[in-house]
């Protein structure tokens, strides 16, 4: 199942997951679902995407300027900019979708910001994972968990949608979600 999903280097442990003691995703699985009812046109998902990215973002940025660690404030700046890399990607995908001329501006009033990627809030990230904001490794493990988190979200409101095309942009943004996270996981390879 999860080589079919793109992971290269799959491992099969002796005694399943009840034999591992590394990171699993957090919650139970109708964790950040809310956020899809599984009835949503496509650019119903675009919006909601969008918003948990722009959510992201937010976090990373007063991240920034609540760090002392020029690195980590570094590491957080450079994660928010790789979001709005998403977000253009979002948004130009919602364009074409929807056929319209609407400006980002006016789009994103219609964005809601009570989650990120992931389907948690930031204070629920923290509370759950207790990193060292001012530590590098740790905010790379922390927005690893959140990428897996929102990969992982992303592929169950896709199961969960009754449209076709709804479904394909979920996969779509989970892949690239999938993406960062190997982008990270090469990231904490270097440290």
């Amino acid at each position: 199942m999860l080589v079919g999903k793109g992971f290269d280097n799959v491992i099969n442990l002796s005694g399943g997951i009840k034999a591992w003691n590394g990171d699993t995703v957090i919650g139970d699985i109708s964790l950040g679902l809310d956020l899809f009812t599984g009835e949503e046109a496509p650019e119903e998902t675009l919006v909601v995407a969008y918003s948990m990215e722009q959510g992201l973002r937010d976090f990373y940025l007063l991240m920034v300027k609540k760090v002392k660690n020029e690195a980590a404030r570094d590491l957080f700046k450079k994660m928010a900019d790789i979001e709005i890399k998403h977000q253009d990607r979002i948004f130009r995908e919602y364009l074409k979708i929807t056929d319209t001329a609407v400006d980002r501006e006016t789009f994103e009033q219609n964005t809601v910001f009570h989650a990120i990627e992931g389907g948690l809030t930031t204070d629920e990230y923290i509370d759950r994972l207790k990193p060292d904001l001012e530590s590098v490794p740790d905010i790379i493990s922390m927005a690893m968990s959140i990428e897996a988190q929102a990969f992982d979200l992303y592929q169950r409101a896709a199961d969960k949608s009754k449209d076709p095309d709804s479904r394909k942009a979920l996969l779509q943004i989970g892949n690239e979600e999938h993406a960062h996270l190997a982008q990270l996981g090469k990231l904490m390879d270097t440290l």
